[in-house]
């Protein structure tokens, strides 16, 4: 060697093995640096970070001379990447719980077979038609890793994850992750159905009498430097990192026990097969020890596991003496031998075996139980509470709220049962003083909590209390219930009876008032009013509750009733009748209505008519309420009552004019519009305007498919409204005789108030009867001079175009009607696009664009099954189009209006290309170009960016271009699909955005 040779050699030797100005995989792939990378205490970039660089940059696409994009080409650069990233998995020792923790699914996939591939595992074979023990040790242990990792996988995607707090939306991002999303779910389903033959060939593993081998770093490097002269090598028995057949059954044991009990939800008669499994894995543990490097066992989880498959399945040769408290617990509860629970609690009270959590959620599942209807276990919640509330006073813990609620209205059976429980809970020959002197607060307490001294005396004369309690710690006892009931002479001896011991009238009265107050049980109600008018005879007891109201037009008639029990009784019953319809209360409300109108059916043929009128508007909440809501019409009976009201000619009668505006909406909300067109007496529409109202409203809608010239009606309902929006003037002449206006104020020529209009319209329900009036009061809104943005609205066409007096007419008071009438209809039917446009088009004449987009997206997106369909032409409408246009311009989204001129029947390609020369905006601009499928556009996108020097941007256009759906020679149908794709997915992409 020359000289100068040897000192090349020697510069290059002694050069620091720093990385150059690339990145960390080019540095490491260029200079085979790898190894000793890895081997750094601490490296970083870390091994697993390594693994994701090498496979994304090995999995990038590439571009041809044409710009058309190609699969990863399988050169030697991609080859070696791949290689790379399989030697760290190497150094990693294949462990599958460091890779699933910090690889996703996609990446781990594809790390896995490659590892199949250079494993000479042929593609496309089914590794259940492949026999283990034949195959290479190398190649064997391949198919188990991925195997498990497919079965631990599906086992992993079952457990609920907590989501990320998002952060702001940025497309780029949501695109990147919503791909991702896309892959792991189409693996997963993949997985999934292959999750049969997995479990198969992890079974069949079991059966395998030989050591395994799996890939090492040297192993790989050998079969990339020549594949055909190392094969008999690394398939040999003394290649590869050595793998022992306990730890191998260990590990799959695991995983298929894992895999078999979350099949168990499904098939309980798997648990057996898991219960096997885990069983089985705890003897491996013990044979090879929890110490092995190749066999990583959660031994808490699967302590976990095993527990649970005693409970589930218990084994058949156990006795119920050798069945663990958990699954005696279980057996019990799922045969319903709830007294056996109680039992096995109270003894465990004294052994503290079962866990406090666990107790719980056995007193949890009975509320749930108890709450869906079965009204037998709510003494057994008691006494499964008061079992764990003694537990919880043995231990120290504060009382739970839920002893304290069940405990609220003891009784002689529940002190019983406390009592018992808490002498079978201490042994007080053998507890300790902390023990007893809790027990003994736990009592004491109870005895202050109590009212009723005959339950006082049940606890304080108990052997227990006695035991427990010393004479001074009694006799402060007596002191403090002494300061608490005053005239109560508390004895310290036992007593027959305590209710032998008078307490005051004021007292009495004042006890008996708030059970009035409380009370919802009309025949309660009527005793406890003859006590307290026993007592007194000068108070008014409808007065109690400042709750108890009475419209006027009822109060004036019942306050006259002469006898004053008669009186305050009708009062109550009606005032709280009325209040238990209010809060949907409607069982109550009927026993009360029913009990009142049994007392005035007696005296008061006017009352009488009143409370039958009540209880036809509350059959009609109940209804509406009730099968109302899933569409079941009323029945006959009760259309006929409510005809029956609506005809009524009692003029002395008093009513509440709520009954008939619900008896109307009733009739509009069922579609009785043949009687209401055709069969309402005459001087029902000249008396009530309700009536009158729903009469016009019916004509309308039976109408409506007809001609417009045969529309009279719409005229008449028009002119109504009309009247009824209408403000009239006062004015003031002066000294100098001149007319001023001083105020406006609402019309009275109409057939009823504004309020009273909006009132009667927000009890509807029908979705035609809501289109007519809402488009009647956006044709009302449009007709003024002033307007510069129309509302549109289905059926407006059938409307006058124009008011002959425009100043009469009050078009604030229009507008905001309007806007509630929306907000209401949204409410009833939140799906029903032709609303959602005229909220939008409410929004965008008040120049709140994001809101007003939010409205445009979400009325295409309910008739599109959210865009994977068309959205009909007649949603989104030329004008709807270009209005959504402008709210993007006037958002500085100029992206987004170059896409949507695209929908338009012609595209504006002048609006269009003005806004791509906006350089100053707030969307996500060159991200959006996938989403034009106008060549045109992006033609000018490309010349624009070639023009501004933005090379980058020009080549994403340039790409856009060059994909093969868009070229011009493709058939139309093709154009056609490719344009609707790109709509689909741009529209999704906004509604992100702006939902």
């Amino acid at each position: 060697m020359s000289a100068e040779a040897a000192d090349r050699e020697a510069a290059t030797s002694s050069r620091p093995c720093t990385p150059p100005q690339t990145s960390w995989f080019e540095f490491l792939l260029q200079e085979s640096l790898l190894e000793k990378h890895l081997r750094k205490p601490c490296p970083d970039p870390a091994p697993v970070q390594l693994i994701v660089q090498f496979l994304e940059q090995a999995s990038k696409p590439s571009v041809n001379e044409q710009n058309q994009v190609q699969p990863p080409p399988d050169n030697k650069r991609n080859r070696v990447l791949k290689l790379l990233a399989l030697k760290v998995a190497a150094h990693l020792k294949w462990d599958l719980d460091i890779l699933e923790k910090s690889l996703s699914v996609p990446v781990l996939n594809m790390l896995l077979n490659e590892l199949l591939c250079i494993s000479k595992v042929p593609p496309g074979t089914k590794h259940i038609d492949m026999d283990l023990a034949t195959l290479p040790p190398t190649t064997a242990m391949a198919i188990l890793l991925y195997n498990r990792w497919a079965i631990r996988t599906i086992v992993q995607s079952s457990f609920p994850v907590k989501q990320a707090k998002p952060g702001p939306p940025q497309l780029s991002v949501m695109n990147q992750m919503q791909q991702e999303k896309e892959l792991t779910e189409n693996i997963l389903k993949v997985l999934k159905e292959q999750a049969s033959d997995s479990i198969l060939v992890l079974e069949a593993a079991l059966k395998l009498n030989k050591d395994l081998y799996v890939h090492t770093m040297r192993t790989l490097d050998l079969l990339a430097v020549e594949p055909g002269m190392v094969n008999g090598e690394t398939e040999s028995s003394t290649a590869g990192l050595k793998i022992k057949t306990e730890e191998m059954q260990c590990q799959v044991c695991y995983d298929l026990g894992a895999a078999y009990f979350q099949q168990g939800s499904t098939n309980p008669a798997v648990y057996e097969n898991a219960r096997e499994k885990f069983f089985r894995t705890k003897e491996l543990i013990a044979e090879i020890g929890s110490l092995s490097l190749h066999c990583t066992i959660d031994e808490k989880r699967l302590a976990g596991y095993c527990q649970a498959c005693d409970v589930l399945v218990p084994s058949s040769d156990s006795t119920s003496q050798q069945l663990t408290p958990y699954s005696q617990v279980h057996i019990c509860l799922r045969s319903g031998n709830y007294q056996e629970v109680i039992k096995i609690f109270v003894e465990d009270n004294l052994t503290f075996s079962l866990p406090i959590q666990f107790r719980q959620s056995v007193l949890r599942e009975l509320f749930q139980k108890a709450q869906q209807g079965n009204e037998t276990l709510d003494e057994i919640c008691f006494k499964v509470c008061a079992c764990n509330t003694v537990r919880d006073v043995l231990e120290g813990r504060t009382i739970s709220v839920q002893f304290n609620q069940l405990f609220l209205r003891p009784n002689k059976e529940k002190i019983d049962f406390l009592l018992e429980v808490c002498s079978r809970s201490i042994n007080l020959e053998k507890a300790s003083d902390t023990l007893k002197g809790n027990m003994a607060a736990f009592l004491k307490n109870v005895c202050l909590g109590l009212e009723d001294l005959q339950y006082v005396f049940m606890i304080s004369s108990h052997e227990l209390f006695i035991t427990l309690l010393k004479d001074e710690e009694r006799k402060l006892l007596v002191d403090q219930m002494r300061k608490r009931s005053p005239r109560v002479n508390l004895c310290i001896k036992p007593v027959t009876s305590f209710y032998d011991i008078p307490a005051s009238a004021s007292v009495t009265i004042g006890q008996l008032e708030h059970q009035l107050i409380l009370s919802v049980d009309p025949w309660r109600i009527r005793q406890i009013l003859i006590e307290l008018h026993g007592m007194t005879s000068e108070r008014e007891f409808w007065t109690v509750s400042n709750k108890w109201e009475l419209p006027l037009v009822y109060s004036s008639v019942i306050l006259g009733i002469k006898d004053n029990l008669t009186r305050d009784l009708v009062y109550i019953l009606m005032a709280k009748g009325l209040h238990c319809s209010t809060v949907k209360d409607f069982a109550h409300a009927k026993q009360l209505f029913a009990a009142c109108l049994e007392l005035v059916t007696e005296f008061s043929p006017k009352l009488r008519q009143v409370m039958l009128n009540e209880m036809l508007l509350l059959d009609i909440y109940t209804h509406e309420a009730g099968t109302g809501q899933s569409g079941e019409r009323p029945p006959s009976d009760l259309i006929s009552r409510v005809r029956g009201y609506l005809e009524m000619r009692l003029p002395d009668i008093p009513f509440r004019q709520v009954i008939s505006e619900e008896c109307v909406a009733f009739m509009l909300n069922w579609r009785e519009n043949e009687y209401l067109t055709l069969q309402v007496p005459a001087f029902l529409l000249q008396s009530n305007p309700f009536v009158k109202l729903g009469q016009l409203l019916a004509a309308t809608c039976k109408e409506l498919p007809g001609p417009k010239e045969s529309r009279r009606t719409a005229k008449d309902l028009w002119e109504v409204v009309v009247q009824i929006c209408s403000v009239s003037s006062q004015h003031k002449r002066g000294n100098d005789g001149r007319v001023s206006l001083i105020k406006q104020r609402e019309s009275t020529l109409g057939i009823m108030y504004r309020s009273e209009l909006l009132s009667f319209l927000k009890r509807l329900r029908e979705p035609l009867v809501l289109t007519i009036i809402l488009s009647l009061f956006v044709k009302l809104h449009n007709v003024r001079e002033d307007i510069v943005n129309d509302i549109t609205a289905e059926h407006i066409s059938i409307w006058p175009s124009s008011i002959p007096n425009l100043q009469s007419v009050d078009f604030e008071a229009v507008a905001i009607t309007v806007k509630e009438l929306v907000r209401y209809a949204l409410s009833v039917n939140p799906n029903n696009h032709s609303w959602l446009i005229i909220q939008a088009d409410i929004y965008f004449a008040t120049n709140q664009y994001s809101a007003a987009l939010h409205y445009y997206l979400q009325a295409g997106a309910v008739c599109s099954d959210f865009f994977n369909k068309a959205v009909p032409p007649d949603v989104y409408t030329d004008q709807v189009i270009k209005r959504m246009i402008k709210c993007c311009s006037l958002l500085n989204c100029h992206t987004q209006v170059a896409i949507l001129c695209q929908f338009l029947r012609e595209i504006d390609y002048k609006t269009a290309f003005k806004s791509l020369q906006e350089q100053n905006s707030h969307d996500a601009m060159d991200s959006y170009y996938d989403y034009i499928w106008d060549v045109t556009i992006l033609e000018y996108l490309t010349y624009l960016h070639h023009k501004r020097g933005e090379t980058d941007k020009r080549q994403i256009a340039i790409k856009a271009i060059g994909q093969t759906e868009l070229n011009a020679s493709n058939p139309e149908e093709v154009l056609q699909l490719a344009a609707q794709r790109r709509k689909k997915k741009f529209l999704q992409a906004m509604a992100k955005l702006y939902f």
